[in-house]
Order: structure tokens, then C-alpha cells, then sequence
């Protein structure tokens, strides 16, 4: 997530996501699989699988579909065999840009990655050469409503674990460890609070603005061209958006 307007930043993404809805179901689907072959098809021991599952209801994935992808990676436990790769490097004007893939074919995917920074006027880096501008942590988004009590909502996720919490003008952010964002974001769950977004992101430590409308429109089209390949799973960067 990108940009200090994090609630803004997450409504354009859920835009997105609506308009490539196909993309996202792949993405999940393989996220369930990955989750299935390493603990297992029951949500009850298996946080990953339950994580995913949430990720699934967040973007309006049919239950039907969320049970046939579990039934399915079950039985196909020698099948398919995807592999998360994490690829790093700069936008225009050194942005900082991570791109977690789950994929079937890394040299296929490698190649993609690499044609999109090139197109963005951007270039790969090597691994760790910006992942260390950024912090690895659970994040949960709730947005303001009448039913909610700031205070309560912090109180759940604070004895469930969480480690800061933040009130913006448009919602609340709460912050975990990546071990303890499962524990944190079922609690919020079970108290009946809509969460608009979760998920262990990398959180960028500062930020780079980007005054020049040809270096926006350049990061635009490598965003882009991330955002509609199939193997993506995540694209975190540093641009300050407006």
C-alpha cells in the first residue's frame, strides 16, 4: 500500500480489483492451494488456509467457488506445484517496488516482470536492494461507521495481539507482526466489525513523490502492466500518491 491516504488507496484498489475480477480469483485460488498442500484442507488447524479464505470473502468470492478451490487443492496434492518468488527493483526516480508472484513457470514470470519495469522506465534489482526500505507487518483496515467504538475496536486488537492502532479520518488501522495478524484479525471477525482490508504487507518507511507527469505516467503503465499479470500476487511500492 502505497501513500499516506491509506483508505483512498484501498478503495482504488478494490476498484481494480473489481475490474479484473478473473485475475484475483486466480491469485486466491492458487493461494488456497499453496495453503491446502502445506497444512492441510481443514481451516480449523490451518491459519494459512483460513487467512486465504478471508482474502477470498473480502473480494466477494463466491463460497461456492472458496470450497471447490479447497476440494480441489486437496485432491490434487501432487498436482501443480506453485512457487512464490519475490522480485525487487526501482521506478522511475529510484521508487522503490517489490513484487511477490505464486507461479507455475518462474522463467515466464521473470521475463513479465522484467518487460514491466522496462516499459515503466524502471529496471530489476537484485534481491534485499529494497526490501530494506520496507517493514514486514499484518495490517487491518476498518472503516468508521456509527456501530463501531474506537475504543472497543482497540481494545479487541490490542489483547489479541496487535501492536499499534491508528485512527484516520476515514477508519482505523491496526498493526501485527506477520505471527500475530491471524490471531488479531479473527478476533475483530468474531466481534461482528467489518474489516474493509487485511492482509501482511510490506509497509514502506518513507516515501518518494513523483512531481514529473511523464515519470507518474510511466510508474502508472509498470503498475499496470504488475497489476494484470496472472502470476502477481502483490505489488508494494514507496510512491507518495496524491
Amino acid at each position: 500500500m502505497a501513500g499516506h491516504s491509506k483508505f483512498a488507496n484501498i478503495k482504488h484498489k478494490k476498484e481494480k480489483n473489481d475490474a479484473i475480477k478473473g485475475k484475483i480469483f486466480t491469485i486466491i485460488g492458487r493461494e488456497i492451494a499453496v495453503a491446502v498442500k502445506a497444512g492441510g484442507a481443514d481451516p480449523t488447524s490451518n491459519s494459512r488456509l483460513r487467512d486465504a479464505i478471508a482474502k477470498a470473502k473480502s473480494n466477494n468470492m463466491p463460497n461456492d467457488t472458496i470450497e471447490r478451490s479447497i476440494k480441489k487443492a486437496a485432491g490434487n496434492i501432487d498436482g501443480v506445484n506453485y512457487e512464490a518468488i519475490v522480485y525487487e527493483g526501482y521506478g522511475p526516480k529510484g521508487v522503490a517496488i517489490i513484487v511477490e508472484t505464486l507461479t507455475d513457470n518462474k522463467n515466464r514470470t521473470a521475463a513479465n516482470v522484467r518487460s514491466a519495469f522496462t516499459k515503466g522506465n524502471g529496471n530489476m534489482g537484485t534481491t534485499g536492494c529494497v526490501s530494506f526500505m520496507f517493514d514486514e507487518k499484518g495490517q487491518i483496515m476498518v472503516e468508521k461507521s456509527d456501530d463501531i467504538d474506537a475504543d472497543e475496536l482497540m481494545m479487541i486488537a490490542l489483547d489479541a495481539g496487535a501492536s499499534d492502532f491508528n485512527e484516520e479520518e476515514e477508519g482505523y488501522e491496526i498493526i501485527t507482526t506477520p505471527e500475530d495478524f491471524s490471531a488479531v484479525r479473527e478476533a475483530i471477525e468474531q466481534a461482528n466489525i467489518p474489516i474493509i482490508d487485511a492482509e501482511v504487507s510490506m509497509i514502506p518507511q518513507t516515501y518518494t513523490a513523483l512531481t514529473d507527469e511523464e515519470d507518474i505516467k510511466k510508474i502508472n503503465k509498470l503498475l499496470d502492466l504488475l497489476d494484470n499479470d496472472d502470476d502477481v500476487k502483490n505489488v508494494y511500492h514507496n510512491w507518495e500518491q496524491e
